[in-house]
């Protein structure tokens, strides 16, 4: 079989039987096509002919390329699976990449905002106009629920009850229920009862969040908006749209909330995961420590 049905089939796998994210669907389909790529200019051979030798000077080739540890790591992963499909469909006898094992890289701890930082984005969205409310209440939300970007504009106008103060997220299959302070219900509220009917392309439009053309705001059209907002703030850190979720973990670690609460609202499965805010604020105190004590 010519090597393209094999990535189509692999694609389809993907799409309809794993049901993977578009963002984890778009990194295997980059990685098994760079990796197809290298076998044929470098190797002349084709996927059914990849051996362990093979795979690992792929490995070595990456790291001569001078892509990171995780970046490796997840090309490695990408491969895994893509051979593990390649057996299931009886393509392949042996899947080279069981066995190989990568050395584990430090984990990169996330960058935060401070407090003053948080407060200078969020000042930044004036309420003069729709977009401006908007904004004002995107930031809000995000930065008083820790919820993911991808949770926040998919998010629909039910999933919020304002009387309440709590915004309802469903992430695969699971439902979470995070509070607000009242800051964000406040700019929330505005958004939804002064300007949202008004931007709406369709009085059926479920979507929390439009564009300007009225329809579910995008991951894209939200990036654009939090580089405008660092911009007009002038804060030299590189703000991503999930800077506001680390902050807010951080910031309620650093106030006393316990780790279980804190996993619970960001929706980790694993509490190892939110326990990577456990260090980052440790490493704070001690570079503040180490800045302040005169003996340090």
């Amino acid at each position: 079989m010519p090597e393209e049905n094999y990535i189509e089939r692999f694609q389809s796998y993907l799409r309809d039987d794993r049901h993977v994210s578009a963002n984890t669907y778009l990194s295997y389909v980059r990685d098994i096509n760079q990796f197809c790529d290298y076998l044929k200019k470098h190797k002349h051979i084709g996927v059914t002919e990849v051996s362990q030798p093979v795979l690992k000077e792929y490995i070595e080739w990456l790291q001569g390329e001078g892509k990171s540890a995780s970046t490796v790591a997840r090309c490695l992963a990408s491969i895994k699976c893509f051979f593990g499909f390649l057996m299931d469909i009886g393509a392949v006898e042996k899947n080279p990449v069981f066995d190989i094992s990568l050395e584990r890289s430090e984990k990169k701890l996330p960058q935060i905002l401070t407090s003053e930082e948080v407060e200078l984005l969020l000042d930044q969205p004036k309420c003069t106009d729709m977009k401006g409310y908007r904004d004002r209440a995107m930031l809000e939300l995000l930065y008083a629920t820790g919820i993911r970007v991808s949770e926040l504009i998919s998010m629909n106008i039910d999933d919020v009850k304002l009387s309440a103060g709590i915004v309802k997220c469903s992430t695969h299959g699971k439902e979470r229920f995070i509070p607000m302070y009242p800051a964000a219900i406040r700019a929330v509220s505005d958004y939804i009862n002064l300007v949202r009917g008004q931007m709406i392309a369709s009085p059926t439009e479920e979507a929390l969040f439009v564009n300007v053309n009225g329809e579910r705001m995008t991951r894209q059209g939200f990036w654009k908006v939090i580089k405008h907002y660092q911009e007009t703030a002038k804060i030299d850190k590189d703000i991503t749209p999930h800077t506001l979720r680390h902050s807010f973990a951080a910031h309620l670690l650093e106030n006393g909330a316990d780790l279980r609460s804190i996993q619970e609202m960001l929706g980790h499965a694993d509490i190892s995961s939110t326990q990577v805010y456990a260090q980052l604020v440790k490493k704070q105190l001690k570079d503040v420590y180490n800045k302040a004590h005169p003996r340090a």
